[in-house]
């Protein structure tokens, strides 16, 4: 599989290579967002890996413009702390997840494993399910709420599903991501948080007190199915 990776800082660059080289990925690098997109025109990778700030064009940018022509492929950012706003309207543009810098090459192989995963089992295997008036059809990553279409990501459509089929139940944070992102991943990470505020503003008609995804604090989520007359 082949794993492209922008960043404009070499040492970076040269570590996320041999890093991902050594797990048996064919890598891709791009030193600024221009070479980046290029690259995802020509060869077209199984996984971007964008570091936000580069000059040229930007990794939110790249996001963007990849996100126009395919909404499927796995799109992880390399983030310093400063840039967390970046990061939330990277993951609103579609992007999977983020990489905090400094990172360990266990945490970059993880994330790029579970989002392999989560890309390669997408769609599900139902055609569509219904969340008291809202209709989820994940193979074609949409929604719709009282006549209105809502586009949603992967993640989005699995975090639904996972919430649809325990309806009434509390889903725990780590059963959340080991479901939606695998196993490998790291709880510590607001990415759940960052995802599940960003679905509810999609399909919550008050997303600051929402009726659909539930928090249940210190524990995780519930999705409460109204009661059928």
């Amino acid at each position: 599989m082949k794993i492209l990776i922008a960043d404009d800082d070499p040492v970076t660059l040269d570590a996320l290579e041999a890093c991902v080289a050594a797990d048996g990925f064919e890598v891709l690098l791009a030193s600024d967002g221009r070479q980046a997109l290029n690259q995802w025109k020509t060869h077209r990778p199984d996984l971007l890996c964008l570091d936000i700030m580069m000059p040229e064009v930007s990794g939110i940018d790249v996001c963007r413009a990849v996100r126009a022509k395919n909404r499927e492929v796995p799109i992880l950012f390399l983030s310093a702390k400063s840039e967390e706003v970046d990061v939330v309207l990277g993951l609103e543009l579609g992007a999977d997840d983020f990489i905090r810098k400094p990172f360990g090459k266990h945490e970059v192989l993880a994330r790029i494993r579970a989002a392999l995963r989560r890309s390669q089992q997408s769609g599900g295997e139902r055609r569509s399910f219904e969340m008291n008036g809202l209709v989820v059809y994940p193979n074609e990553l949409r929604a719709e709420l009282e006549g209105r279409d809502i586009e949603i990501t992967p993640r989005e459509a699995s975090i639904l599903s996972v919430l649809s089929d325990r309806a009434g139940e509390v889903v725990s944070r780590d059963t959340l991501l080991d479901l939606c992102w695998g196993i490998d991943y790291f709880p510590e990470s607001r990415t759940l948080d960052q995802h599940i505020a960003k679905l509810r503003k999609k399909i919550e008609t008050g997303p600051a007190n929402p009726s659909l995804i539930e928090t249940v604090r210190g524990v995780g989520y519930r999705f409460r199915a109204a009661a059928r007359a």
